[in-house]
């Protein structure tokens, strides 16, 4: 059985309007930021979880002023699979439930948010997830869904990186090794140097296991 991972896609955010600059990337800037402490800087699984639940009020209420707001919306999708990932097991499958509905939501609505993201976050949760009877995990969709999102942002570090993963965990070394690679190989990310600096960590990791 799939044991139910850590969801952490870690974004980069998109040019915003300027009349829509102020409140709306700050929200998602600082919930961003956020994000990445819990997941990078937490010094314990209770204080990981403790962080998640907080954020996750902070982006509910984010998002309930800005309704349409739709990276917040893939932002609070993230926040509740990270949640149960750092739970683990049977337990964490209904905020993961949560999280694939927001996100079939943004698909539905405005695809392009954050170039594609809800694609990446979906296709991640599909894979890592277990699958029938237990959950709704299913290897195909993640694939489709993972490609797809690819297809919207090329070089960016998290669709590579989380299609690298998928296929080290499908067994096709050759080219998990390609997309991992290209990953590590991403431009910064301006202002997420602690987001950039763990997910590169975590692409070493992987391909350190491939050899």
């Amino acid at each position: 059985m799939k044991r139910l991972l850590m969801i952490s896609l870690p974004l980069a955010l998109t040019s915003f309007t300027a009349a829509s600059a102020g409140m709306e990337a700050g929200a998602l800037a600082s919930i961003q930021q956020e994000w990445a402490g819990c997941q990078y800087q937490s010094e314990s699984q209770d204080n990981q979880e403790f962080c998640f639940n907080h954020l996750i009020e902070r982006n509910q209420k984010a998002l309930t002023e800005q309704p349409k707001n739709n990276a917040l919306k893939i932002w609070l999708a993230i926040n509740k699979a990270s949640l149960a990932g750092a739970k683990g097991g049977l337990g964490a499958l209904s905020l993961a439930k949560e999280a694939k509905a927001l996100l079939e939501d943004v698909i539905d609505k405005a695809p392009e948010t954050l170039n594609g993201s809800a694609y990446t976050s979906l296709g991640s949760l599909y894979y890592k997830v277990p699958g029938w009877p237990i959950g709704f995990g299913d290897d195909d969709t993640a694939e489709k869904m993972l490609r797809q999102a690819l297809a919207m942002n090329p070089e960016g570090i998290d669709p590579n990186y989380f299609y690298g993963d998928f296929l080290a965990e499908d067994g096709r070394k050759q080219e998990a090794v390609k997309y991992l690679t290209k990953a590590l190989n991403a431009a910064p990310r301006a202002g997420r140097p602690l987001a950039d600096q763990g997910r590169r960590q975590e692409i070493k990791m992987r391909l350190e296991s491939l050899k």
